[in-house]
């Protein structure tokens, strides 16, 4: 797998203004428009017939995106409007979190341990060490993640039972405010430039992680080798 590299000739327009959509319909065009590729049909067939993989795998990244929220709050008590956006995610994802677990409780699946993604993981590695560049670095890959989560969402929900339909539909617009609540702060707390640059390095990390085989199912995994 070809990872891509720190800068590109093509740079994406992401305004400093925060986003004002807020339809479930406006919010994923937005999303669209913001990712560099589509979930590949492939990966949804998958999933349709994995439900308990992707029900499991699932809560495991509400649980995770909990805690990268609790983490920044931790990490940066000194910046109060990332403490109110992030208090806000803590608890929505911590409800999602338990909204899964009933959901798969109801239709008889197993939480188990899962390893880690390595969407996930590959992510995580790229984002800088040094205190400003990580604190952009972090904000700009959870808007990724949460966008990429959101238009998986987007993709499946129509295919689904009806009930777990119906409940990745409602998901559509938290994920989306999520995804430009992230975004809003990587503007408010990075250089315009550097922030165009990393969203620009990410993106395609994204796009490649998306697009190539992937060995492991998992909610965020590229295509299923």
């Amino acid at each position: 797998m070809t990872l891509p590299t720190t800068a590109s000739a093509k740079m994406p327009i992401i305004s400093n203004i925060v986003s004002k959509v807020t339809s479930i319909d406006g919010i994923v065009l937005e999303i669209q428009g913001f990712l560099k590729a589509a979930t590949p049909s492939a990966w949804v067939d998958h999933a349709l017939g994995d439900l308990t993989t992707l029900l499991v795998d699932h809560a495991n990244c509400e649980y995770k995106a909990a805690a990268t929220g609790m983490s920044l709050i931790t990490k940066y008590r000194q910046h109060p409007r990332l403490q109110r956006l992030m208090a806000r995610l803590v608890r929505e994802e911590m409800l999602h979190y338990e909204q899964v677990l009933m959901l798969m409780e109801k239709m008889g699946v197993e939480h188990r341990p899962l390893t880690a993604s390595r969407y996930a993981r590959s992510l995580r590695e790229s984002i800088r060490t040094d205190e400003g560049g990580r604190l952009v670095d972090s904000l700009v890959v959870g808007a990724i993640v949460e966008a990429r989560s959101c238009e998986r969402f987007a993709a499946l929900w129509s295919h689904l039972p009806n009930s777990l339909g119906r409940y990745y539909k409602s998901l559509l617009r938290s994920e989306g405010r999520h995804y430009q609540d992230y975004l809003t702060l990587a503007h408010e707390h990075g250089d315009a430039g550097d922030v165009a640059m990393r969203l620009d390095y990410f993106l395609n990390l994204d796009k490649t992680l998306i697009e190539s085989p992937d060995q492991e199912f998992r909610f965020h995994s590229g295509v299923p080798a």
